[in-house]
């Protein structure tokens, strides 16, 4: 008897897929009740200074105008009294919108009309009058250079850059090849299908139930209970489906404050939904300036490396990412020196956006090692196999695993990368200069706390529940997958449920930790009903797997079968009804090992990439790119390669387009929409090659699996930003890489 194909490590289309393309799936803005009413935020003008009046009284004239909230007439609430942080604040003290009549960035909320109908509270928007007393303000990242500071290391879970190494400065100078050089990466937004929304359902007992665009459940929720000054049973907060969020959703964003601060004052149900320029207001990649120094000696060997940035963030939070410590984790060197610090500048605080910190640290990093590549007369991915280290030097710890060996060999062999001519502009295709670029990827594999609850039914269905989200990249699927694998079940008879703040605790969905510490929670919880029905099976009368132990039988199919004569098997519904139980449930909490800490965690990848130059006109086009991954465990190889994928077009906007422009004079984004701010479209995007390097990691989780949402975009724009050196010889360290740089 051939025993069926286990679920894990299958490319299972989405279970969520069918819901999705029929409508079936709604989001947080598209929930009804009887009596909804509509909230529409109104936008300051001005980036700094303060609100000299607000006149609301033409809009209030319309009838099914409800009220008009604004800082001289919003209720009190708990936040404005104890300067409440959520659970992925940053140190500092959040906005808090209507607080006052203080204007603290372009586009900051003053106001929120509310109404019967959307389109009259839209309307009713427009009739609001603000003077304002503007103060002078500064935007420019520049302008603001020689006064940044280094953050505070004691807060905000900041991971300071590690302590220098020998001497790289000297060892710099003495270096036989150096490369200086500075980078900077611009303002980008995350731009999710789905706006930002909010429906707060107001019950007659004065609970709410909050339909929230958000990451995490559990945090919107923990966030108005101690906004609002409400106990946690009363606030329900379900987010079923996300239409995509990238980081946008890790934060409670202001239309929930000003759909929970309308629901509570009027006793009606609210909504409120961001314009797609509102989606604009309140956050974003934040620029940087870097500086990287290498030296090398003669054979390629690193003997210094420095790496500085400074980075914005607004007057109100000290906003931090790891932006400078890659390379210690990536290339061996003894003479190395971190630096990063952070500018304020009259804007709303940035939040995460994809590998937050990795996507523009190893940017730099890759492109200067291209440039030193170039200096040294040496290929690419041979100096960096020169350097090549199994030792994180920032933390002296070895790595769990680390196939990035793997990673180039099969890299390069894929995209041809033996027929490259190193000379720039030595490659063509008619009129097009062609460009080839590589860059390594890095991004770390972390673990967090996470619970689960598990329910087996006589029936033989199962469903398990964790507060997890799904922002659309597979969650429903491969925690489905991990419970039917684990108990040997197939994938339509195992339900899971997400997005809801009474299921067991979940972090939020970030950090590409979300298969590894839910997808443990969910294995740990299902082997304990496994554990139970082996027992139950065992006590049967005759069984066949009275003398077995539990490594000696493989759940499969709805059965547990001898693993050596699979034919001997004991149904699970049959060891229910032995055990003479209706049901088995079952809950864990699932933490990091303690074994983990001896070691540095991380999931690699080499990208190769293809660029075609138009020669007297200077488009970019990328062409091809092979994305090469070390990523432990692939529990789905479908939806695995569609997050990669997702992530290298990511890298092309990010590498060739994606730029918020600020009108410094205004202190203003101008290119709030999606017809100016340019991101690729399906012309832009060509053959995408995805590799995935078999990688075994016991340690790094039971699951022997490493996230994939972010190290997809990590090292793409710095691969094609080298393409494009290697295609006309014009080095450009400013993203995005436009015609006008080029020309």
């Amino acid at each position: 008897m051939t025993t069926p194909l286990k679920p894990l490590g299958q490319p299972v289309s989405r279970v969520d897929g069918r819901a999705k393309v029929t409508g079936e799936a709604r989001y947080s803005g598209e929930f009804q009740v009887p009596g909804l009413v509509y909230g529409q935020v109104v936008s300051s003008t001005i980036a700094r200074g303060r609100i000299k009046s607000i006149d609301a009284s033409e809009a209030l004239r319309l009838p099914g105008v409800l009220q008009v909230f604004t800082h001289e007439n919003r209720p009190r609430q708990a936040w404005f009294d104890r300067k409440y942080r959520d659970d992925d604040a940053p140190s500092g003290s959040p906005f808090r919108p209507l607080h006052d009549e203080k204007i603290v960035y372009s586009g900051q909320p003053v106001a929120l009309v509310v109404a019967e109908t959307f389109e009259l509270a839209r309307y009713a928007a427009t009739l609001v009058s603000v003077e304002y007393d503007s103060h002078s303000h500064q935007t420019d990242l520049r302008s603001q250079r020689e006064k940044a500071y280094a953050p505070d290391q004691g807060k905000g879970g900041f991971e300071p850059p590690p302590k220098p190494r020998g001497h790289a400065d000297k060892a710099l100078k003495k270096a036989a090849v150096r490369i200086d050089a500075e980078y900077e990466t611009p303002v980008e937004h995350h731009n999710p299908m789905e706006p930002h929304a909010s429906t707060v359902i107001y019950e007659s007992n004065g609970s709410l139930t909050v339909y929230d665009k958000t990451q995490g459940v559990q945090n919107t929720q923990t966030y108005v209970s101690n906004v609002f000054d409400l106990p946690k049973e009363r606030v329900h907060v379900r987010s079923p489906f996300v239409g995509g969020a990238f980081g946008s959703g890790l934060r409670p964003q202001y239309q929930l404050f000003l759909a929970v601060m309308a629901a509570l004052e009027l006793k009606r149900s609210v909504r409120v939904t961001l314009s797609r320029e509102q989606m604009f207001t309140f956050g974003h990649r934040p620029t940087t300036l870097q500086r990287v120094a290498l030296g090398a000696a003669a054979d390629g060997a690193l003997e210094a490396i420095i790496h500085e940035a400074v980075s914005e963030t607004s007057r109100f939070e000290d906003y931090i990412e790891v932006v400078v410590n890659w390379a210690g984790m990536l290339y061996r060197c003894n003479n190395v020196r971190f630096d990063y610090k952070l500018a304020q500048l009259d804007c709303y605080t940035p939040v995460d956006m994809r590998a937050p910190g990795a996507a523009v640290g190893v940017y730099a990093l890759e492109c200067a090692m291209d440039e030193l590549a170039h200096q040294l007369g040496m290929d690419p991915v041979a100096l960096r196999l020169k350097n090549y280290t199994d030792r994180d030097q920032n933390k002296d710890k070895p790595f769990s695993s680390k196939e990035l060996r793997a990673c180039y060999e099969q890299g390069a062999e894929r995209f041809g990368w033996a027929r490259r001519s190193a000379a720039p502009r030595s490659m063509r295709d008619g009129h097009h200069l062609v460009g080839w670029g590589m860059a390594t990827g890095i991004w770390e594999a972390m673990q967090q706390p996470a619970s689960a609850k598990a329910v087996l039914g006589i029936d033989g269905k199962l469903t398990v529940s964790s507060a997890t989200s799904d922002i659309g990249t597979g969650t429903y699927t491969v925690m489905t997958q991990i419970a039917a694998d684990t108990l040997g079940l197939r994938i339509q008879d195992v339900t899971f449920q997400l997005g809801d703040s009474s299921l067991p605790m979940s972090p939020v969905e970030g950090g590409s930790w979300t298969v590894a510490s839910v997808g443990t929670a969910v294995k740990e919880v299902c082997e304990k009903i496994r554990d139970q029905l082996f027992k139950f099976a065992k006590k049967m009368k005759g069984s066949p797997l009275g003398k077995a132990s539990l490594e000696e039988v493989t759940f499969a199919d709805g059965k547990i079968r001898l693993t050596e004569e699979p034919s001997q098997a004991v149904s699970l519904v049959e060891a229910m009804r032995h055990g003479g139980v209706l049901s088995l449930e079952e809950k864990v909490l699932a933490t990091p090992s303690a074994k983990q800490q001896a070691y540095s965690r991380s999931t690699h990848s080499a990208v190769f990439a293809e660029v075609k130059v138009d020669e007297e006109l200077g488009t970019v086009r990328v062409s091809r790119v092979v994305s090469a991954i070390a990523g432990g465990r692939v529990l789905n190889p479908k939806t695995a390669r569609s997050q990669i994928i997702g992530g290298v077009v990511w890298g092309i906007g990010m590498a060739l387009e994606e730029e918020t422009v600020i009108d410094q004079k205004l202190g203003r984004f101008i290119n709030h929409n999606l017809g100016e701010y340019h991101i690729p479209v399906h012309a832009d995007v060509k053959g995408i090659d995805v590799i995935f390097v078999e990688e075994e990691d016991t340690i790094v989780n039971p699951l022997g699996a490493k996230g994939l949402g972010e190290i997809g975009i990590v090292g793409v724009a710095a691969a094609i930003s080298n393409a494009v050196f290697h295609a006309t010889g014009r080095r450009v360290r400013s993203l995005p890489i436009t015609l006008d740089k080029l020309l």
